[in-house]
């Protein structure tokens, strides 16, 4: 998380691809990296339109989106540079129609709300005391962006006092449903998903962890161990291994079907492994226009072929 945001010119992945190309329709594009900056030009026919790419968002695991900005607005580059490409393609969630003019061909304007929540996601204290400010923003997800504010928890600390911890938020403390509410802040909860209409839009919105974990039983039997942190250390890199896993769905599930039902291992022991558990319960989406996979967190029993389930 501390990689979710950079300056453009300080992006790995655009150091490693200091010069890079698309075409589509009539527009023809160039993003090049040096002399510290990062440009996007966009050319159809004798017109030409340059933007200065100040930020990346994303630390490049499935790809990376650019934001420029002029006159005091913000906008989201119409190209994003995908890892498993190693190239350029149209960002995700911008339409694949023809864009009617240059300008818009080069990014696609972003609200201010819109924009604050982006930066609220991939920054922190981009806005402080209700003021957006992303000059003064710290690059990434950092420490206070979960815990809060830490100057008292510092000088608390530094004084000796032995209750110093309690001067900071502990999302560890909350209760289920809030825990992953509070990580759907940025990964979206249900709620975001119907209110943004990402419901109904397919398999793009397996890339919403939250809301697809609250669609599982375990979920709606109210397990109080079902939350994102269950799985997941947010102060570690995440594990790809997926028998890493299996601990976790062992802690609620029998290991075999002679086993009795406890308090403790509710849930029914799988009659076909205790090995990979994720590899089947929580199956690969491809999403196309990410040019990724992506793992859904809706727990069940998924069967090759069938259709992605809303």
């Amino acid at each position: 998380m501390a990689r979710a945001s950079m300056r453009a010119v300080d992006s790995e992945r655009l150091k490693s691809h200091p010069e890079l190309s698309f075409s589509f329709g009539p527009y023809t594009y160039g993003l090049i990296t040096n002399n510290g900056r990062s440009l996007l030009s966009v050319t159809r026919g004798s017109e030409t339109a340059t933007k200065n790419l100040e930020w990346a968002l994303g630390d490049g695991t499935f790809g990376q989106s650019y934001v420029y900005r002029e006159k005091g607005k913000y906008y989201e580059a119409q190209l994003s540079l995908y890892t498993a490409l190693n190239g350029l393609d149209i960002t995700t969630g911008h339409s694949r129609a023809l864009p009617q003019s240059i300008e818009m061909a080069a990014g696609g304007y972003t609200s201010p709300a819109t924009i604050r929540q982006c930066f609220g996601c991939h920054f922190t204290a981009a806005t402080t005391n209700d003021r957006f400010d992303p000059d003064q923003s710290t690059m990434g997800v950092t420490c206070e962006a979960c815990h809060g504010p830490g100057a008292e928890h510092v000088a608390l600390m530094s004084s000796g006092m032995v209750d110093a911890k309690g001067s900071m938020m502990n999302p560890a403390k909350l209760n289920p449903a809030d825990s992953v509410d509070f990580c759907g802040a940025c990964h979206r909860t249900s709620a975001d998903a119907v209110l943004q209409g990402l419901s109904k839009m397919g398999a793009i919105n397996v890339r919403l962890q939250p809301y697809r974990l609250q669609k599982s039983r375990c979920w709606g039997k109210g397990d109080a161990r079902l939350t994102c942190v269950a799985c997941h250390d947010p102060h570690n890199k995440i594990a790809r291994d997926a028998e890493f896993y299996d601990s976790k769905c062992l802690g609620c599930h029998r290991q075999s079907p002679s086993t009795k039902a406890a308090a403790n291992r509710p849930g029914r022991a799988c009659r076909v492994s205790t090995r990979g558990c994720v590899t089947c319960h929580m199956p690969k989406i491809e999403v196309p226009e990410a040019h990724s996979t992506f793992t859904d967190h809706w727990i069940r029993t998924a069967r090759q072929g069938e259709p992605y389930p809303e």
